[in-house]
């Protein structure tokens, strides 16, 4: 019998994508988390090695400086860096940060999407809505960093991939 984990997955990759702004917000993040305690970093770095253009993540980290989760500098040795540890930044801080909607719903939470009423599913789908955010909440970027980490030695050992697993 398939999991409630499970379940969410599908719905999600049916009713709910993540645009490219969160993906690469997401990504530079933990690009960032990679590194912490480097010091600063540069954006031109983070697109180097993520394949992410520079003119679109200076976009998204005027946003992430604007809330708060990285802070900068400029001159030499100036890039940035996590406001704070990676422990207590979440993906949903994240996604939240560069105004990405965690919606499932057709209407996008206005109750109107039959006919200006509310469809027969909204409940469903909102009630999926509040689970995958309660989930990216559950998920720091150390999290990630650290299983992606325990994923790159296993591989590199021969031993078997143990994957992550939030809730």
């Amino acid at each position: 019998m398939p999991c409630a984990r499970q379940f969410i997955v599908l719905a999600v990759e049916i009713n709910m994508r993540l645009t490219t702004k969160g993906r690469y917000a997401v990504t530079a993040m933990l690009d960032l988390s990679l590194n912490y305690g480097v010091g600063a970093i540069t954006l031109a770095d983070i697109s180097e090695r993520q394949g992410i253009s520079l003119s679109y993540l200076e976009q998204l980290f005027a946003r992430l400086r604007k809330q708060g989760l990285v802070s900068s500098s400029r001159g030499p040795g100036g890039g940035y860096k996590l406001s704070r540890a990676a422990t207590e930044i979440t993906v949903l801080d994240v996604i939240s940060a560069v105004d990405e909607k965690v919606d499932s719903t057709q209407c996008q939470g206005k109750h109107n999407c039959h006919a200006e009423e509310q469809c027969l599913s909204h409940e469903l789908w909102q009630s999926l809505s509040d689970q995958i955010r309660v989930y990216l909440a559950g998920i720091t970027l150390h999290h990630v960093v650290s299983d992606y980490e325990r994923s790159l030695n296993s591989r590199n050992s021969g031993e078997k991939v143990i994957k992550f697993d939030a809730l």
